[in-house]
């Protein structure tokens, strides 16, 4: 069988240096194209410079895509250029995976109240797949069109849906509480990134608008067949990868126990290779440069809640490292190919 043929699109961003990275270890794909309209015709380890020697090929535009002949697109794209994108290729000639929210979401109607524009692809929204494998692996296997998920969302739920799908807490009153690196914000820089503001700081954003809020809700919603109701609130910390997200909810049966949690995560997660379930609490720096999602689950007697927390590295699980996993499970390759890198610690 030959090489998957891969094009990266907005390749000089965080998430394209991190979706280079990790399919230069890949042994099934070949990178054929990446593209910066920004950099056009300078070479990639000009932008990245830790490529040098590594990966040293020339930064296409975005019009070269009609004379390459690839099997999938990765879009590591702006929010509203994805849709363009797919607007004016269609999915055809290659699948692709899109790192952008354009397609995360059920509806243009909910896009547009959320992202405070009119989609441009409508008709692509029913076609495209949520890409989190570890819920929707079936449907991603004949997938044309796959919706990456937001870092954010990814830990959030990750960390809910096995209690959701069992029944064990209220789908009403569900708090979410995240923080993450500041490379979830991409590779420009603003006020709220710039380092005399990030560093020794640590501050929250988006209150009670953040985008991720319907996404993380229709998604669990579509797992779990049930309306999902929540509040999240996302927080910026002063480092560079990693997210750990603390979600709290009310358990609806009163003598429920930790191996009864437990036991529910396990149903889900047992065979999955990139979740560890763990008996202490996660840290950023254990998921550090690698795909996995580190999850605990307690239970607090006293006041009858449940909390689960998860890690994740928000460029690999949270961005490149997932849709390179969703890639492998769309050409029948071993889920976890390209993607043994073990966490980066200390």
């Amino acid at each position: 069988m030959r090489d998957v043929r891969v094009g990266v699109i907005g390749a000089t961003g965080y998430t394209g240096s991190e979706l280079v990275r990790l399919l230069l270890q890949h042994s099934s794909t070949s990178i054929e194209l990446v593209t910066s309209q920004s950099h056009v015709g300078r070479r990639f380890s000009d932008v990245h410079p830790q490529f040098v020697g590594l990966f040293d090929e020339e930064l296409q535009s975005l019009e070269d895509v009609e004379h390459t002949d690839l099997d999938v697109v990765f879009l590591a794209l702006p929010h509203g250029a994805s849709m363009d994108f797919v607007a004016s290729f269609g999915t055809e000639r290659f699948r692709i995976v899109d790192l952008s929210g354009d397609f995360r979401l059920p509806s243009a109607e909910l896009y547009r109240k959320w992202y405070r524009k009119t989609h441009r692809a409508p008709g692509r929204i029913d076609e495209a797949v949520f890409g989190l494998p570890e819920l929707f692996r079936n449907d991603l296997r004949k997938a044309r069109l796959v919706a990456n998920p937001g870092c954010y969302p990814t830990s959030a739920i990750l960390a809910l849906a096995p209690l959701l799908k069992q029944d064990l807490i209220d789908i009403e009153g569900i708090v979410v509480d995240s923080k993450s690196g500041v490379t979830g914000a991409g590779v420009k820089p603003s006020s709220t990134t710039h380092f005399p503001d990030v560093f020794g700081n640590f501050s929250a954003y988006g209150l009670l608008k953040h985008r991720h809020t319907p996404e993380i809700e229709s998604a669990l919603e579509l797992y779990c067949a049930a309306p999902v109701q929540l509040l999240f609130t996302p927080h910026l910390l002063p480092v560079d990868r990693g997210i750990l997200t603390t979600a709290y909810a009310h358990l609806r049966r009163p003598k429920i126990n930790g191996s009864d949690l437990r036991d529910a995560y396990d149903s889900v997660y047992r065979k999955e290779h990139f979740v560890r379930v763990l008996d202490r609490p996660p840290s950023v720096k254990a998921v550090r440069g690698s795909n996995f999602c580190d999850l605990h689950v307690v239970h607090d007697p006293r006041t009858g809640r449940v909390i689960a927390i998860s890690a994740i590295d928000n460029l690999v699980k949270g961005a490149a490292g997932q849709a390179i996993q969703n890639m492998n499970i769309m050409f029948g390759l071993l889920e976890h190919s390209g993607l043994g890198q073990a966490p980066l610690s200390p």
